[in-house]
């Protein structure tokens, strides 16, 4: 799968914005700005980034981009070099919602949904983690040994107490499962979780690509004739299609 763009958080404070238009539109995203710390200044300003929100936008963007700059315009996908997502902000965690411009509302009702569901104290939970990082590391000298204590402990779930539920990483584990269908929408939910936490996937071939990338990023996806005998440490996912 193909992504459509690159989500990425860039950090404004201090740094110069350009923001053309005025009304409703261009008012939310100064808002939006000043949240973030930008500079917010004017079309002849030098920047690397610029919003624009005006009923005639094309020259404007024009000339924004023969200077270099990105640019994001208000309700024209077709002229963004990049979107605004919906946030969920939990200090200083930061969730991301975006459609590449295609729906806000369907980006706000899946930030309304995360909203209900992530805890209010999120944001504790990653301060905690982040205190005990020397000792984290001290206790678990191997990262993947790290990465596997910690996701058991969240797993359990969000709360800011989940350093002291941070027990030994888990052991090997294979979980076999032998899918009827090639929608992963059609994933278990015991399915789609355990891709989602697993340390690599191996999957017989002819295995969609639209159910691999249901998988971590960085776990490795091995084609395998058969499941392995020795799956390596911690959570592994083994794939197969129904015949």
């Amino acid at each position: 799968m193909t992504l459509t763009a690159l989500p990425i958080f860039v950090k404004l404070a201090g740094r110069p914005v350009v923001l053309v238009g005025s009304g409703e539109a261009a008012e939310a995203k100064r808002r939006l700005l000043e949240r973030a710390g930008a500079a917010i200044v004017g079309e002849e300003a030098e920047a690397a980034l610029a919003i624009v929100a005006t009923d005639d936008p094309e020259p404007i963007v024009a000339r924004l981009r023969s200077r270099g700059m990105l640019v994001n315009t208000v309700d024209r996908p077709d002229l963004c070099d990049f979107t605004l997502p919906a946030i969920v902000e939990r200090d200083p965690v930061l969730v991301a919602v975006g459609t590449g411009g295609v729906s806000a509302g369907l980006a706000a009702a899946i930030r309304q949904r995360l909203e209900a569901e992530l805890p209010a104290d999120l944001g504790e939970t990653a301060r905690a983690l982040h205190a005990a990082r020397p000792a984290l590391r001290a206790r678990f000298p191997d990262i993947a040994d790290r990465r596997r204590a910690i996701g058991a402990a969240l797993a359990e779930g969000l709360g800011g107490d989940v350093v002291g539920r941070i027990g030994a990483p888990e052991a090997a584990r294979l979980l076999r499962f032998t899918l009827a269908s090639a929608d992963p929408d059609d994933l278990t939910l015991r399915q789609a979780r355990a891709l989602a936490q697993a340390e690599r996937l191996y999957h017989f071939p002819g295995v969609p690509t639209a159910i691999l990338d249901r998988a971590r990023a960085d776990a490795p996806r091995i084609a395998c004739p058969a499941p392995p005998e020795a799956p390596g440490p911690g959570l592994s996912v083994w794939l197969e299609m129904r015949t």
